[in-house]
């Protein structure tokens, strides 16, 4: 048995509740951000309890979770040839303190956390960054992952939005297509539209993936 298998072993056998309901009430604060003392004062525990709850089972998960550079070469073994990246904001409620001033995110208008994430070409998940602050962009996040670094030791490409616009350094043979962008001065010619197009009907399944 693993460590974070021992650990959610004892944490479920020593609980207050059976490991299910366990598992409700964690979700409950991680998918819906419900308040640790609300929580605990509706299934009479502490908020401490669920606090260790949460924490213990998030070590579970990420104990779990797929290494980037291992869940490319995976995707490079089976034939694959490119992958979707997409980043997204995780609402989560506003806090109030000055701690919490760095998870407002100024393009989405709210506060959350930010995290990236990497499917196939039929948007199956294989691999999800740490959590960021909500004000973290995307290709600031996709430098600290070493995302471009993985993709060209695994020999493979990647399909984005505009929002990693710049990541890829080579301009003649992109790891990242990103697709073009329109500015004041410069409208998109015919082609580059197209190009957008075919760029975004690509990329449908890994926003379908967020979407779910």
């Amino acid at each position: 048995m693993e460590p974070a298998e021992a650990e959610l072993s004892v944490l479920v056998c020593g609980g207050q509740l059976p490991s299910g309901r366990i598992a409700t009430i964690v979700l409950a604060v991680l998918r819906h951000d419900q308040r640790l003392a609300d929580m605990a004062g509706g299934n009479d525990v502490s908020a401490t309890t669920v606090r260790r709850w949460r924490d213990e089972l998030l070590g579970l998960l990420a104990a779990k979770a797929p290494r980037l550079d291992r869940a490319l070469t995976k995707i490079a073994r089976r034939g694959g040839e490119v992958v979707l990246i997409d980043g997204t904001l995780i609402p989560t409620q506003r806090r109030t303190g000055h701690a919490n001033r760095p998870n407002c995110s100024g393009k989405h208008r709210r506060h959350g956390l930010h995290v990236i994430a990497l499917t196939d070409e039929r948007g199956r998940l294989v691999w999800m960054s740490a959590a960021r602050p909500g004000r973290t962009h995307d290709i600031t996040a996709a430098r600290r992952d070493h995302i471009l670094a993985h993709l060209r030791a695994a020999c493979l490409g990647a399909l984005a939005d505009l929002g990693f616009l710049g990541l890829a350094d080579d301009g003649d043979d992109p790891v990242v297509v990103t697709g073009f962008k329109a500015t004041r001065a410069r409208k998109l010619a015919p082609a580059e539209k197209e190009a957008n197009r075919v760029l975004a009907a690509g990329r449908v399944p890994v926003e379908r993936g967020f979407a779910h």
